[in-house]
């Protein structure tokens, strides 16, 4: 779960780096379990693009989402519910 200073420090460096609208990269790494991986993806509307990349053992997957993003205060929300699924480590 973030805290509210993690949010503000993230929200505060997203809004340094991008100008909204922006296509904004989301990066998420977990054990390639079916059930983990359908949750992250169930966060994105169906239409945007996510590539899963495995490791070379094959013990985790990397899903990077990109998206256009109105706001740091939404990519921040996104992030939150993210970080709310176990194994979920958050980029």
């Amino acid at each position: 779960m973030l805290s509210e200073e993690a949010r503000r420090k993230l929200r505060e460096r997203l809004d340094q780096v991008h100008e909204w609208p922006s296509v904004y990269m989301y990066k998420f790494i977990c054990e390639p379990d079916i059930e983990r991986v359908d949750r992250i993806v169930a966060l994105f509307p169906p239409e945007v693009e996510v590539l899963r990349r495995y490791s070379a053992g094959g013990k985790y997957v990397s899903l990077t989402v990109r998206e256009v993003m109105m706001n740091a205060d939404d990519v921040v929300e996104r992030y939150a519910k993210a970080a709310e699924i176990d194994g979920v480590i958050v980029l």
